[in-house]
């Protein structure tokens, strides 16, 4: 969300040329479909298509690619003497790139719809790809599928199929996405050990809210450049921040009946996060009270908050705190809480079998500096 941000700032500038995005992967790839890298005039560029790698070849030739117009160019790692690769990440997989000018309604309309999620205003975005002689073709559909903008000449059998279409799933010759609004998080309580909890939250693009009951504490400047909202809390308590079940939510008041009132309004929302910082046994008699208080069962309650906060890293200190709670509120939002990533001695075996290291480019990153 960081890179769309960045992406946006670089086009409303002007500078802008050629934006690139991944629209197709197989195999391995340090970029999934979305990944976007937006390419400015004097060679500046925001977001990122791979790990630094395919950026240096796409940036040298991306403006001569697209002089007569959109197109898909296909990258390749796999091993094959005889194919006609345009260059070699050593990832192992194949990637596909969409490159367009920047100078047409339809890169307009793209970038328009991510500025406009950035504020909230989700859409989708069906993208024809060029080929066989058909330019590239774009719909933007908002949010309650209303159309936004199609380009000319686009037909009514296409309009209707674009609203058939699904984010997320592969067409063939087609590329559907979801444009969403950053996650927003509720950082309840402005004390110190909130700022880093919120730079971290900044930093993944996430839209960011600081209320406390403290007037003292409730002022922009000590927190990081970019949140959103730094409020004060009247009696009229987090109700009126309007938290809904999309958002994730941290209370971190250090006062025990502030918590207890906040978790008994919070917990009938059930936010898609709700962590409570403190320890174990201030934590259990918290959701006891709470959830007499919200009519609920303890069981109901502890499927509902995270509590104590954060995934347990290790460390101590408020920086140290702030990354367990940012990185299990990230997990948890999008839905990958408890998937580790470390390999096993079967899932070597495995990718060996399928081809080991003949499956892979022996060159050199263009980013690497010789030695």
């Amino acid at each position: 969300m960081m890179e769309r941000r960045q992406i946006v700032g670089l086009w409303r500038r002007g500078d802008a040329r050629v934006l690139v995005t991944v629209v197709r992967v197989e195999g391995s790839s340090y970029r999934r479909p979305g990944a976007r890298l937006l390419l400015g005039q004097a060679g500046e560029y925001a977001g990122t298509i791979s790990g630094g790698c395919l950026e240096t070849e796409v940036t040298r030739k991306a403006a001569w690619k697209v002089r007569e117009g959109a197109v898909v160019e296909r990258y390749s790692t796999m091993f094959d003497d005889t194919a006609d690769v345009p260059y070699g990440l050593g990832c192992g997989g194949v990637v596909d790139l969409l490159l367009e000018s920047v100078e047409t309604p339809e890169c307009a309309a793209l970038l328009s719809a991510m500025e406009r999620a950035l504020v909230g205003e989700q859409s989708v975005v069906v993208t024809w790809f060029p080929g066989e002689g058909k330019p590239l073709r774009r719909v933007v559909l908002g949010s309650g599928g209303d159309l936004v903008f199609a380009s000319e000449g686009l037909g009514e059998k296409k309009l209707a199929c674009a609203h058939g279409l699904r984010p997320g799933e592969e067409y063939e010759g087609r590329f559907v996405e979801e444009m969403r609004a950053p996650q927003r998080l509720f950082v309840l309580g402005a004390g110190d050990d909130a700022r880093p909890l919120v730079a971290m939250a900044l930093m993944l693009g996430w839209s960011v809210t600081v209320a406390d009951g403290r007037a003292h504490l409730v002022r922009a400047e000590r927190f990081a450049a970019g949140i959103d909202r730094v409020v004060g809390l009247d009696q009229s308590g987090v109700l009126a921040l309007r938290i809904c079940a999309d958002d994730a939510v941290v209370v971190m008041t250090h006062s025990y009946e502030q918590d207890r009132e906040m978790l008994t309004a919070l917990l009938p929302i059930q936010p898609r996060y709700l962590g409570l910082l403190g320890a174990r046994h201030r934590s259990s008699l918290l959701v006891s009270e709470a959830a007499a208080m919200a009519g609920l069962s303890v069981e109901e309650c502890c499927e509902r908050i995270w509590a104590p906060v954060g995934l347990d890293l290790g460390g101590d200190g408020p920086e140290a705190i702030a990354l367990a709670v940012i990185a299990e509120a990230q997990a948890a939002c999008m839905g990958k809480l408890g998937v580790s990533r470390r390999l096993t001695a079967a899932d070597v075996a495995k990718h060996v079998s399928e081809g080991g290291a003949s499956r892979y480019l022996q060159t050199q990153c263009a980013a690497d500096v010789a030695q």
